[in-house]
């Protein structure tokens, strides 16, 4: 498996990376173990997800796709042959949240204890807070690297405008430099991350591993009319893709799948793989059938002409 350099941070990463916020919520645990085993046995590295993982549901308080990873490091021994990223930011079903100092540290100690591990590989601010000002954030990030617990630091759902400041303070302060940005970015999600995001992350070097790679799972193809919206627990957010041009890209995938013989997620997934600013898009899998599928998309390459027609498909209008 041909690996990608995640920003500036050292780390090399598979170019598909594997979301951990089903597990505890869709998945049980010994199906989110079958999962993490497949995920490595196939040659990829990348987990991603969340302190906030998954206090939606109720009974839970967070954390709980953390404990699931930590108790499959201890059972399987693959914490080396992982890059592990986790989030921290988002409301906690305790109440805690942002990206004060005293958040960061109190929540990475509980994220590390979960997680079984002395260290995360990459650490990213879930959202943006602007109540807590950025050099506060980034010398918080700063103790822990020093302190070994984290290697690198990671943004996610920040403005361009935010990014290009907090990568100044960086500078300019000598603090940790965010190296790597995690923004919803699909083919149908296509302005939030283009029109500015982009080319700053192309400009500073910084790894980019997309969320809702899949539209909430409408790229798969399974919801193409509201009475397909009972077919999982993730089905009611996807009616805003039911639309001409939502439709229009379902039809583009349908060609283009059947000519490389795979499912309509596993081109989705590679149109994203090659996209120019693109590290590894991450997408979840509830079984391990389902993820065999998904890893395909490493290993298609899209003609200039399947890209061209994804591209018109998907664009604006």
């Amino acid at each position: 498996m041909t690996k990608r350099p995640l920003g500036n941070s050292g780390l090399q990463v598979a170019p598909l990376a594997l979301g951990g916020n089903v597990f505890g919520w869709t998945i049980d645990q010994n199906t989110s173990f079958a999962v993490l085993d497949a995920f490595v046995d196939f040659g990829f590295n990348l987990i991603d997800t969340a302190n906030v993982y998954s206090a939606w549901v109720p009974g839970n308080q967070g954390g709980e796709s953390e404990t699931i990873m930590g108790r499959w490091f201890a059972a399987s021994g693959k914490r080396d042959r992982i890059v592990l990223a986790t989030k921290v930011g988002m409301k906690m079903g305790d109440g805690s949240r942002g990206l004060k100092k005293e958040n960061i540290l109190k929540s990475v100690e509980e994220s590390l204890k979960r997680l079984q591990t002395d260290y995360i590989d990459l650490y990213q601010s879930h959202e943006d807070d602007e109540q807590a000002p950025l050099e506060e954030t980034l010398s918080a990030y700063d103790a822990l690297i020093r302190q070994g617990k984290v290697r690198a630091i990671g943004a996610s759902n920040y403005t361009a405008a935010r990014l290009r400041k907090a990568l100044e303070i960086s500078t300019s302060q000598h603090l940790p430099a965010y190296i790597s940005l995690q923004p919803e970015y699909n083919l149908y999600d296509r302005a939030g991350f283009e029109a500015e995001l982009e080319s700053l992350c192309l400009e500073k070097n910084l790894g980019v591993i997309s969320y809702y790679s899949l539209a909430s799972g409408f790229l798969t193809g399974k919801y193409r009319s509201e009475a397909d919206f009972a077919k999982s627990a993730r089905g009611g957010g996807v009616g805003k893709y039911l639309n001409d041009r939502g439709f229009r890209i379902l039809a583009a995938l349908d060609e283009i799948s059947a000519v490389h013989g795979v499912p309509l997620a596993t081109v989705a997934l590679a149109w994203l793989i090659q996209r120019p600013a693109v590290t590894a898009p991450i997408a979840s899998a509830t079984s391990v059938d389902q993820l065999a599928e998904l890893v395909k998309a490493a290993a298609i390459t899209l003609s200039p002409e399947d890209v061209a027609r994804l591209d018109q498909a998907s664009a604006a209008g």
